[in-house]
């Protein structure tokens, strides 16, 4: 008798589609169904490794990616958890392993988020609390020496805000974001970011402006947790192009990050000040000079030097991708570029497409100065997306030469017949929606 062939796995895609039906609403910020569903799986959530916990507008993934390398460089296991992913869901969810981490498996990361389901038995639960529940899950059941864990939106009422007692809880750089969901002041977001800070446990936080500065502070105290404030506690600044980290143990003089931009110099320090607060982690300093030069994190000013995409430019141009989506973003990336210019100048032309309720106004005031030329594109397949007719609207109002394109290639391809004297430096920025496609497009999906 024939033994019947095994029926392959849906895609993962199938299932997150499945998942997502049920409940209506893509955010619905609560922790009570999130505490329902943990329950049930008895409680994986208290069964973690250490946590370090990652709050902020700008700069939560680049700093925990700093630390996953400088964890690592140290010799530990580091578990992850971010969000968004980019091109696939496996991006969230890193395990840590002997040597260095990965991507968890399609395999796992299924049975996983079945697990979960079945658990659930039906009850409504959002998509990012479900893959939050997973993340749990899966470390809770692998050996490693400490997790990683960023906050999807906010803080207060995130999913991931079920951690009663984190080792440290870092708020990266707060600004305007997310209103409709936050509040339309600074000082009620950074009530909502601040909200991750647990009694006694030391809060690392980057500069901040004063009126989020101030919300830190207070909400600290309150919590009678220890504050190390850049600026403050702690110092980081350049200094013949390395970065200079002081506190009250020392100074340290340490190479560039290879993630390109001044902003990336504060995340780093960022990481480092962390790390030295918690007295659990002995890190020499070997593995912060390594993990700093070592950290990757996709489509934060990536440059893009081959893919599909990339032979669609101009000869010799430079392409770069940053996700960047909100008034903050947009000016971290223009210091970028105004760095690049100076080292070399080039005629620059930024790509843009954002989602419709996102600040393009904010954004794009950023690149007035460095830029007469923007291209506005839809992002593909994206429920939501701001339609470029808009997009291009917000750019006119600055005197940019705007023009619209059915897609990235082709805004690629009509740079290419025009002439340069110069190759032009290109940027392809304004969501990580858009930034995701262009890495799957071009053939170089985050590894």
């Amino acid at each position: 008798m024939s033994v019947p062939a095994a029926q392959p796995s849906p895609p993962l895609g199938e299932l997150v589609a499945r998942l997502s039906a049920l409940h209506p609403k893509t955010i619905d910020l609560s922790l009570d169904r999130m505490h329902g569903l943990l329950a049930r799986l008895d409680h994986p959530e208290r069964k973690l490794p250490p946590v370090i916990h990652v709050a902020g507008t700008n700069g939560k993934g680049s700093t925990i990616a700093y630390l996953r390398a400088i964890l690592e460089a140290a010799g530990l296991r580091v578990h992850v958890f971010t969000s968004p992913y980019l091109v696939r869901l496996n991006e969230c969810y890193r395990l840590g392993h002997v040597g260095g981490g990965g991507l968890v498996d399609d395999d796992e990361l299924r049975s996983a988020l079945e697990h979960c389901e079945a658990v659930n038995d039906g009850d409504p639960i959002t998509i990012f609390e479900i893959e939050t529940a997973a993340a749990f899950f899966l470390f809770a059941k692998h050996p490693a020496d400490v997790t990683l864990l960023e906050v999807g939106l906010g803080g207060r009422l995130d999913s991931t805000n079920v951690v009663e007692t984190p080792v440290a809880s870092v708020i990266a750089p707060i600004s305007m974001d997310h209103t409709e969901f936050l509040g339309d002041t600074l000082t009620a977001i950074a009530g909502e970011k601040a909200a991750i800070i647990k009694r006694g446990v030391p809060v690392i936080s980057a500069e901040q402006s004063a009126d989020a500065m101030a919300v830190v502070e207070a909400q600290a105290a309150r919590r009678r947790a220890p504050l190390h404030m850049a600026g403050q506690q702690w110092h980081v600044g350049v200094e013949r192009g390395r970065l200079v980290y002081q506190d009250d143990r020392g100074l340290m003089d340490l190479a560039a990050p290879k993630l390109f931009g001044r902003h990336q110099f504060d995340n780093a320090g960022l990481a480092i000040a962390t790390l030295r607060a918690i007295d659990a982690f002995k890190i020499g300093i070997p593995a912060f000079e390594a993990g700093i030069v070592n950290a990757e994190w996709p489509a934060r000013m990536q440059r893009l030097a081959s893919g599909a995409l990339v032979s669609l430019a101009p000869p010799g141009s430079e392409i770069w991708l940053d996700g960047g989506h909100n008034a903050e973003g947009g000016r971290v990336a223009a210091a970028a570029l105004g760095d690049l210019e100076e080292r070399v100048s080039r005629p620059l032309v930024v790509i843009a497409g954002m989602m419709a309720n996102k600040d393009a106004s904010g954004f794009l005031a950023n690149f007035a100065g460095l830029t007469r030329h923007i291209i506005a594109v839809e992002i593909p397949g994206r429920a939501g997306a701001m339609p470029p007719d808009r997009l291009a609207d917000a750019a006119r109002v600055f005197g940019m030469r705007v023009e619209i394109a059915a897609s990235v290639e082709a805004a690629l391809r009509a740079l290419s017949q025009l002439a340069y004297e110069v190759p032009p430096r290109i940027l392809i920025t304004g969501s990580l929606y858009l930034a995701g496609h262009v890495l799957d497009v071009n053939g170089t999906p985050p590894a």
